[in-house]
């Protein structure tokens, strides 16, 4: 579905992302985790086009469409909502512009051209398309005396629901969003949370909110050292499961530090011995042979 391949991204002298290749598949919702600092939102508007990686390049499957949550709050000041909610879905938006701009300039030439428009309307279920998004903005809790007023009239909160109902809205196949439950009460949420719980297309999302992550998520995508790397589950389930990881990684170079420390003794105290020379220059090479895990720290402490 979508894909990226040798993807980096460097500022100067440091990297944020090193060769990255990874893919992201129908049916599952990603949720992006990282400390601070290590790209999150920076590898979303690379994914959705809004910045370009230093190398590499991110591929969309031919025919379908992405769509991302806006996170500038007054760049649809001037629309009426319900139209800021369909210019959610850029290719039915432009059929249904150019078949309202053709009526009004009507005549027997451009009647073949309205046909074929209104064929392909109909195939994108464009006759509901105003009913679709009516319902999609009650479902976030705005009001239907809104649905007519120009976007500069709402307030921040009210901006926020807009532009999510913008985003959800005509089921793109793969959903971005960064930061989706900022400025939403619970209802809201819990309302949010059951969308994305049943939907079929491809969701990645960055968020802070571990609840929301545990509801939404089928993935964890795990942005550490410039790279990313899949989990399946939830975030508590990652967690957990690289909590017990490094418990285990720790005990095993414990041990191998512990096996390192008897071998090099008993090289000291035999390596004069030439009767026990030969065993001391057999357990030098099992040092050199040993190998001890380096645990990387992280400074991750929330998604």
């Amino acid at each position: 579905m979508l894909s990226v391949s040798n993807l980096s991204v460097q500022f100067g002298k440091r990297v944020l992302f090193d060769e990255v290749n990874t893919t992201f598949t129908q049916g599952n919702c990603y949720g992006i985790i990282g400390a601070n600092g290590a790209g999150k939102s920076t590898f979303l508007k690379i994914l959705s086009g809004k910045s370009d990686p230093t190398s590499g390049h991110v591929h969309l499957e031919p025919g379908k469409r992405m769509s991302v949550l806006e996170q500038d709050h007054n760049l649809y000041d001037e629309y009426p909502v319900l139209e800021t909610v369909m210019r959610g879905n850029k290719p039915l938006f432009e059929v249904k512009t150019q078949i309202d701009a053709l009526y009004a300039d009507y005549s027997d030439e451009n009647a073949d051209k309205i046909g074929e428009l209104q064929v392909e309307f109909e195939e994108m279920d464009g006759w509901n398309a105003e009913s679709n998004a009516a319902s999609m903005l009650s479902n976030l809790g705005i009001k239907t005396e809104l649905h007519n007023s120009l976007m500069k009239d709402l307030d921040g909160q009210q901006k926020v629901r807009v532009l999510l109902a913008q985003a959800l809205f005509g089921s793109p196949d793969v959903l971005i969003m960064d930061e989706p439950t900022n400025d939403l009460d619970y209802e809201t949420i819990t309302w949010l949370e059951n969308f994305l719980a049943n939907y079929d297309n491809t969701v990645i999302v960055v968020s802070h909110d571990r609840h929301f992550l545990d509801s939404v998520c089928t993935h964890i995508s795990d942005i550490d050292f410039g790279k990313i790397n899949h989990f399946s589950g939830n975030y508590t389930f990652w967690y957990e499961s690289s909590q017990l990881a490094a418990r285990q990684r720790a005990q095993q170079n414990k041990k191998a530090e512990e096996k390192k420390k008897e071998l090099q003794e008993f090289i000291l105290r035999f390596s004069a011995n030439v009767a026990k020379s030969k065993q001391a220059t057999s357990r030098k090479k099992m040092i050199d042979k040993l190998n001890i895990n380096e645990i990387k720290p992280s400074s991750r402490r929330y998604p």
